[in-house]
């Protein structure tokens, strides 16, 4: 099993920054690539961005290509989403969410989450 904790959601005005952060804890965090989904209030949830294990290889969903950064300390057992130049349409709950192997687009490939954090970009 594998536990997620997500952080460093908050409230932000448009145009700022946030890092998000996910700790993994429990099984090894060895060989599973991870990604980061939203969901906004009556929405379903959409993937933002995804990572391999080694961190050579990304990917991200059109809506935040060029503002958002995902990256991973494997050290640490961490994954980070760095939001920039956020716009009110990025206000939604964040998840990140392990899968064993590759990465994949669609949530339901995704084995653990965490609890989610939320981010509120105001106007």
């Amino acid at each position: 099993q594998v536990q997620l904790v997500e952080s460093g959601g908050g409230l932000v005005q448009a145009g700022d920054s946030l890092r998000l952060s996910c700790a993994a804890s429990g099984r090894t965090f060895s060989g599973y690539a991870m990604g980061w989904f939203r969901q906004a209030p009556g929405k379903e949830r959409e993937f933002v961005a995804a990572i391999t294990y080694s961190g050579y290889s990304t990917t991200y969903a059109d809506s935040v290509k060029g503002r958002f950064t995902i990256s991973r300390d494997n050290a640490k057992n961490t994954v980070y989403l760095q939001m920039n130049s956020l716009k009110p349409e990025d206000t939604a709950v964040y998840y990140c969410a392990g899968i064993r192997g590759y990465f994949s687009t669609s949530a339901s490939g995704y084995n653990y989450w965490g609890q989610g954090t939320q981010v509120t970009v105001s106007s």
